[in-house]
This record gives structure tokens, sequence and C-alpha cells, in this order.
């Protein structure tokens, strides 16, 4: 299936859920303060966010005024437009990370309990090696034994080398010993797994900071990623855990996981137009195929259920 319809089928639920409100009130029949009461309710319970919301509506107001635009279905295009702007400004948008020399690459994927690193890191390593390049993980996550084994089956599966220690390891140590296998074996990539931290609790953040200095020390002329993998359903609490991250560490991008699963589609909006950090990657689904590269005008258009963007492909 073409990446628009796996799209739109993987946000299908998203879009019934959150969209489907819209889809009814911009197939209405006038545009009034009704119709705009009705806009700001639907996006701020579908995690968009107060100040971003009320922005939205100002921009299409005054947008709908100077084009003399009553109609609901002659504003859905310019409420399209006017999304996919904020998604725009965002500098990195939708774009993947590229793989490039000199090497390795160092890829640090972060993230609070149960947010789907380590299957991130899974499939991260399956898209790149299929792309002909050589991978190197870290298991970086030492307070779990099940996350260890969890990333050596992912290793088995993409033919990557794990490099591991025992649970309860100094975590910075296994990643600087990965970082050193890597570079001796010339691979393209590093991806380091780590533990589950809790955003809220300052000494496993300093922890992770740790690990982040320690790389940053050994890297030398290699590039090293920050990538915060976000678990959409935790919606506003997620935008949270976005906002203490990047304080600690410079976020190069973020995965947003589980996104056919949440009930509110607004929380992309809110860390791009809030952080100003770029969504690199979307999750659709638990397979090696379902994290796609975010693009944003096809996102748009799957999760509004506009059937324009797409054909053809």
């Amino acid at each position: 299936m073409v990446f628009f319809e796996r799209l739109k089928q993987g946000l299908k639920g998203v879009r019934e859920r959150w969209s489907g409100g819209l889809s009814r009130l911009f197939s209405g029949s006038v545009v009034d303060e009704a119709f705009w009461d009705n806009l700001e309710e639907i996006l701020i319970s579908g995690d968009v966010g107060i100040d971003l919301t009320l922005r939205l509506i100002d921009s299409l107001k005054k947008e709908s005024a100077e084009k003399r635009i009553s109609r609901p279905e002659d504003l859905f295009r310019l409420f399209e437009d006017t999304i996919s702007s904020q998604l725009l400004a965002v500098p990195s948008m939708g774009q993947p990370l590229s793989i490039a020399h000199p090497r390795p690459v160092i890829i640090l994927l972060v993230g609070v309990n149960g947010s789907g690193k380590t299957t991130t890191a899974g499939k991260l390593a399956s898209r790149w090696t299929k792309e002909g390049k050589k991978v190197v993980f870290a298991a970086a996550d030492t307070f779990r034994a099940a996350a260890i084994e969890q990333l050596k089956v992912w290793g088995d599966r993409s033919g990557v080398r794990v490099i591991a220690q025992q649970q309860g390891s100094d975590a910075a140590a296994v990643a600087f010993d990965a970082f050193q296998a890597a570079k001796a074996s010339g691979a393209d990539v590093l991806i380091v797994d780590t533990a589950g931290r809790l955003h809220s609790k300052h000494n496993l953040m300093e922890e992770l900071g740790k690990i982040h200095r320690i790389l940053e020390k050994e890297k030398g002329d290699s590039r090293m990623e920050v990538l915060l993998v976000l678990d959409s359903v935790m919606g506003q609490n997620g935008l949270a855990q976005a906002e203490t991250f990047n304080k600690l560490l410079p976020l190069s991008g973020v995965v947003l996981t589980k996104y056919d699963n949440t009930a509110k589609g607004g929380i992309l909006l809110a860390i791009a137009d809030s952080l100003k950090i770029p969504v690199r990657y979307v999750g659709l689904g638990e397979g090696e195929e379902d994290l796609r590269a975010f693009d944003i005008r096809e996102f748009v258009s799957a999760l509004l259920g506009d059937d324009s963007h797409g054909q053809g492909n």
C-alpha cells in the first residue's frame, strides 16, 4: 500500500475520534459565532492547547474576513493550510535524520518508561540496515534486564551488533564502550537505547545527562542527535515531558509513537508550536515498516480526511 494510504489507514482512529467533529463542523452551512465556539472546543479537547487554539482561530477569522469567506466548506482549505504552515515554520520539521560522514552518527534515544524507545531503536536500525548502513546498538538501559534482551532480539532480527553489560551496570560506561566499538568497526550509526526516565525525577535525569556528556566528550567529529521518543497517548502530559527533556538535553527531534491509538490528534501541533522541535518520525503500529518519516502535507491531509493529496502516488 502506498504511503499516503497506509498513513490514512493508520490515522483512521484519530480522524474518527478527533477530526470527525471537524468534518461535521466544516460541512455546515454558515460561519457564525457558534461555528467558532465549536471549533475552539474541538481543538482544545484534541490536545492542541488553549494558546495555540486561540491563535489559530484568530488567524482564520482574519483571513476569512479578508477573503470574504462565509461558508465552512470554503474555510476548510484555509484551515488545512494554516495547520500545515504551523508545522512548516519549525526548522527541520518532517526531515528524517541524515546518516553521513564522519562516522559513526550517534542517535541517543530518550523518553519516559513505556514510550517505545527500544522498539523505535529496532525500527530505525531495520530502516538503516536496509539502506546498506552498518548499525551498532548500545544497550544503555541497564535498569531492566528485559530491555537488554529486547534490544538483542532486534539486533538478531536486523543483524545489528549489541554492546551490553549486565543489569545494573553503569549506563554511561556502556555508551562509552559502544561508541568505541562502533568507531573501531567503521559503523555508520550508533543507536543508544536508554532507560525510561520519569521526567519529574531529578536524579534519573542527571544520569541521562551523564551519558550525554560522555558521548559529547568522546565523539570528536562525529555528530550526535538526541531523539525524544514520546507516547502520543500521553497528550498534554507528553508536552510537559518534552519541555523537561528539552531543558536537559539539546533535542534534535521527536518520534511520536502509538499515534494510531491516541484519541486526540493535536499534540503534534502543540509540540511544534511550544518547543519548535521538529517531529522526525511517527509510529503507526508495531511492525518494522510502521515507523514513518513525517510528511507534513500528507499527514495533515490524512488526518483531516482530505483525499486530494497522495493520489497517483
